[in-house]
């Protein structure tokens, strides 16, 4: 257990960006008995989750605007990277210097897109929960062997066993975060630009054409994450498209649901970045600035 003071159970947690990740944890920290404050365009009243234990359904406190946001200690970020922008109000408004704000988000730079909005205490997660959003407050949950990933430090450590103990979420601690952030970010390379250019879900990564343009994809990111750190092997790679493969029958990506539902694409977190560290390390990455000029071309709402 953590050495931190426990919060009381009765302190809200704030959740700004109510999709399919950000419902589900809040849906499953709901269920603790801790209230849930939803910062969401949509008016919601109520979460609900389907997976495979069945139903549940848990109230929460819809709040359209930042000023209306109470004090709290425990603050979740699951928006896309590239609406942090439209929410930093939320974010400096949510949290104070005692707060954590949870970063559940893709990509690699967690702590550094973040830190810039808010002077809370920023936590960077790496999420692996597969989930769809039915509608709004609406999700259902697919079973994985791992929820949530967490640096082993001070706050890594508070949240995993004050916030999210008993949520029923499968989280883990990790010693080399950056390393995890690098191998968690191979799975979203070949994953979501494919899926969403394709229209296909996961399954697509089985075709033996679309497997070679992931493998190359993925070797691409293996050097550019070497060079910014990360302990990456060509073993990731392999061990990343294998895990894809075998994602169950109907698996989605966060992408293709944002291509399907006419939203904006989180294209420079994930590719971009590949691209961006590529050309500042000097590595080519043409398989995965291909990918990025075909999803920069995308029209919300095509």
């Amino acid at each position: 257990m953590s050495s931190t003071t426990p919060v009381p159970m009765a302190d809200p947690v704030i959740v700004i960006g109510m999709g399919a990740i950000g419902t589900t944890i809040a849906a499953k920290i709901a269920q603790t008995g801790r209230p849930i404050i939803a910062c969401a365009c949509s008016r919601i009243d109520e979460v609900i989750l389907t997976d495979d234990a069945g139903t549940v359904r848990h109230p929460v406190q819809w709040i359209e605007s930042p000023e209306q946001l109470p004090p709290a200690h425990w603050v979740l970020l699951a928006t896309k990277i590239h609406h942090i922008p439209e929410v930093a109000p939320w974010l400096r408004r949510a949290g104070d210097a005692n707060s954590r704000v949870l970063v559940l988000q893709n990509g690699v730079e967690h702590q550094q897109r973040v830190s810039r909005h808010t002077i809370a205490c920023v936590v960077p997660s790496l999420v692996y929960t597969n989930a769809e959003r039915i509608a709004p407050g609406v999700v259902t949950r697919r079973t994985n062997s791992r929820d949530l990933v967490l640096p082993n430090d001070d706050p890594g450590r508070e949240v995993a066993h004050e916030l999210l103990a008993d949520s029923g979420l499968r989280v883990e601690l990790t010693d080399d975060f950056l390393t995890d952030s690098w191998v968690k970010l191979l799975t979203n390379l070949a994953a979501n630009p494919i899926s969403a250019l394709t229209g296909r879900r996961v399954e697509v990564i089985r075709e033996p054409l679309i497997a070679t343009l992931a493998e190359r994809v993925l070797a691409e990111a293996v050097a550019v994450g070497q060079a910014a750190g990360a302990q990456l092997t060509p073993a990731h790679a392999a061990e990343t498209l294998t895990w894809l493969q075998a994602l169950p029958e109907g698996s989605t990506t966060s992408m293709l649901q944002d291509r399907l539902a006419g939203r904006s694409l989180e294209v420079d977190g994930l590719t971009g970045v590949v691209v961006r560290l590529g050309e500042q390390y000097g590595i080519p990455t043409p398989a995965n600035t291909g990918l990025l000029a075909l999803l920069s071309a995308i029209q919300p709402g095509s």
